[in-house]
């Protein structure tokens, strides 16, 4: 586990130092990968970046990658802990799980939840990632997320950890990691996982496990990895998502209601991923990786609508959605270094590829019924026939980037500049489904300007791609296969680093291209020409205050309008689920009276938005105060961390937005846990 209180000498921020080291306070990392252009420090990259360390993760005793990634006011969940599965919203934009790289590669983590326990550190991007990650397979327009798997350190790590979650769900958890060889260039870690018991949602119980391994091999000039995982999930009564169709917002419900008594979920995921890398000369670098990934998952897929302020529902129906994904990823490229006329140069080629198949079954059918939201009735069954998934389509995305980052005035600029062009093929595999092959290109442009040291000035232009659709049936040009569409990001600010503070300051606005009509001589056709434009300002301070108090800020703050929208109906409104506002605090506190006791605390304001781009109903703010502690004890050559967490300690019932749904947030949730370190 990680030392809280060891005490962090001041350095001198040089190029030499490892970008991966924590900065001061230990909560996020002094720099981070950014994909095809490598790795760099917060200070040198011309985009807004933030990197938790795996001390971030377990301070806050984190279950899933949300739990870490919504400490930024930029970032948030869009559905309960619990629920069918995760997504989140980064800059006004909605991501998927399935947007989620791991080391570097799309299509490797789970369908509902990524284990955390295995997952070192969160890379996180704001902003469209096309360029540097390639385009995920969702299409995720507002940032990226790379997992970075853990690796065995020179320290060898030997830990069991005793966890609960309220209100009865107990956990076992191990961590081994050692090095081996001369100069210990061999290592292995291995994570395992198990849980089981009731969760904060009325009727719900949840069992899950997972195991991981991670090898690697670091010699002078060649590095090495591999990581496999699998995990098994197995919930009853997950927590719910519906639509309103009521013009007023009704109250948000207590955390344990379930409007959905009866539902379940099985997930499981097997992957293996490798990565090599070879320095051919000082110069230049070639790199590969490969990854295979079996995601299966089925579940129940009630749905309904919420019609009145009482809580009313429309037709309740039940039925189910089954899914199979098998992900096959490929990640190959150079790097190349060298001087022209005093400037350096570090040119990237890279290629990648993404194949995924999807076989699903949805039976849905069956008995509606009607519910209320505080009185839910029992799940009608589904009627149907359960068989099993069948394929239903393919995607491949294939794309090659290229890109230059010059570097010169004795770096105190830095300039970046590349292409991506990506390929998107679909594939149906049902009797009379389209095929479509389709190129579009994402360019990318930044710049770094450090007038002194420790305040970089930064501007970019880059462009996020997402698969374009067909012209449904009953539009003039039916059938008609669009090309990805390119949503567009301009965004300029400023960093400063003091020392053992950094301050950040942006403002950004995104373009996204959007399905629309145009009618033509009485005639309607499909169109990409929807706009919505997003415009945020985003300000953020972390790090420690003073010695003994880490803390990390941040504010956003959004402004948005749609246009070229069907008829234009929704024309000069503002895009629906985005919120006005969101501010977080994050407090962290080694007390002066007991040696290796630290408290902290977290609150979590988000702004209201409207329900939908219609801009007919409003779904209130809401604000959450989360508190902790965490007391490591030294006895006989051992060490015991014992950390404790009040989640949502004031119990505030509060809805949880995603485009088009709304879920309930869990209720006063208490999280304890004991590790014991070898």
């Amino acid at each position: 586990g990680s030392n809280s209180n060891a005490v962090l000498p001041t350095v001198t921020v040089t190029e030499s130092r490892d970008p991966t080291a924590p900065y001061a306070g230990g909560l996020v990392a002094r720099g981070g990968s950014l994909g095809v252009l490598g790795t760099a420090s917060v200070m040198d990259t011309p985009f807004s970046v933030t990197n938790y360390t795996s001390q971030g993760i377990e301070d806050v005793q984190a279950r899933a990658i949300g739990d870490v990634i919504a400490n930024d006011a930029s970032v948030r969940n869009t559905n309960g802990n619990g629920g069918f599965g995760d997504s989140y919203q980064i800059r006004g934009f909605t991501m998927s799980a399935n947007d989620v790289a791991f080391n570097g590669l799309y299509g490797m983590v789970p369908l509902t939840r990524m284990p955390i326990s295995m997952v070192e550190r969160i890379e996180v991007l704001k902003g469209p990632g096309t360029l540097m990650y390639g385009m995920g397979p969702a299409g995720g327009i507002g940032g990226a997320v790379n997992l970075v798997a853990k690796r065995a350190h020179e320290e060898p790590t030997s830990s069991v950890t005793a966890t609960y979650l309220s209100n009865s769900q107990f956990g076992l958890k191990g961590d081994i990691g050692r090095r081996f060889g001369q100069d210990q260039e061999w290592g292995i870690r291995v994570n395992a996982l198990y849980a089981d018991g009731n969760t904060g949602l009325s009727g719900s119980n949840q069992q899950q496990s997972m195991g991981s391994v991670g090898l690697d091999y670091t010699g002078r000039s060649v590095r090495w990895s591999l990581d496999a995982y699998t995990q098994h999930e197995d919930t009853r009564n997950f927590r719910p998502q519906f639509s309103i169709d009521s013009l007023v917002m009704p109250d948000a419900p207590s955390g344990k209601t379930n409007l959905y008594p009866g539902t379940t979920l099985q997930s499981d995921d097997k992957a293996i991923a490798t990565r090599l890398e070879v320095d051919i000369n000082d110069n230049l670098t070639a790199y590969g990786a490969m990854g295979y990934h079996v995601a299966q998952s089925s579940q129940s897929w009630p749905s309904t609508s919420i019609v009145n302020a009482q809580g009313d529902t429309s037709e309740l129906y039940n039925g189910y959605y089954d899914q199979k994904v098998t992900s096959t990823s490929a990640d190959a490229g150079l790097r190349a270094r060298f001087d022209t006329a005093g400037v350096k140069h570090t040119v990237m080629m890279g290629v990648n590829m993404l194949n995924q198949q999807t076989d699903y079954l949805y039976v849905a059918d069956g008995t509606g019924v009607t519910s209320n939201l505080y009185h839910p009735v029992a799940l009608p069954a589904a009627i149907g026939v359960r068989g099993p998934a069948t394929p239903q389509n393919q995607m491949r995305l294939t794309s090659l980037a290229l890109t230059d980052t010059l570097s010169f005035a004795d770096d105190r600029v830095r300039l970046i500049g590349g292409l991506r062009r990506q390929q998107v093929y679909t594939h149906g595999l049902t009797a009379g489904s389209d095929t479509s092959n389709k190129t579009g290109i994402s360019p990318v442009l930044g710049l770094v300007v450090k007038p002194i040291d420790n305040l970089s000035l930064y501007a970019n232009y880059t462009a996020a791609l997402t698969p374009g659709s067909f012209a449904f049936a009953g539009y003039a040009n039916a059938g008609q296969a669009f090309p990805p569409s390119k949503s567009k990001q301009y965004e300029t600010g400023a960093k400063v680093d003091w020392g053992r503070v950094t301050t950040t300051a942006a403002v950004f606005q995104i373009e996204q291209k959007n399905s629309s009509t145009e009618t033509i001589n009485g005639l309607t056709y499909a169109t990409q020409d929807g706009r919505a434009r997003i415009r945020g300002l985003e300000l953020a301070a972390y790090g420690e205050i003073q010695r003994g108090l880490r803390f990390n800020a941040s504010g956003t703050f959004f402004d948005t309008r749609q246009s070229h929208t069907s008829g234009g109906t929704n024309d000069g409104r503002e895009v629906g689920a985005v919120p006005s506002h969101n501010f977080n605090l994050g407090l962290d506190w080694d007390t002066p009276w007991l040696q290796g006791l630290a408290l902290n605390t977290r609150i979590t304001r988000t702004g209201a938005m409207w329900y939908s781009d219609a801009n007919t109903v409003k779904v209130p703010g809401w604000t959450r105060a989360d508190i902790g502690a965490r007391y490591i004890a030294r006895t006989a050559g051992q060490v015991v961390t014992y950390r404790a967490n009040i989640e949502n300690l004031f119990d505030k019932n509060y809805w949880v937005m995603q485009n088009g749904y709304v879920g309930t947030a869990s209720g006063r949730t208490f999280v304890l846990s004991a590790q014991v370190d070898f």
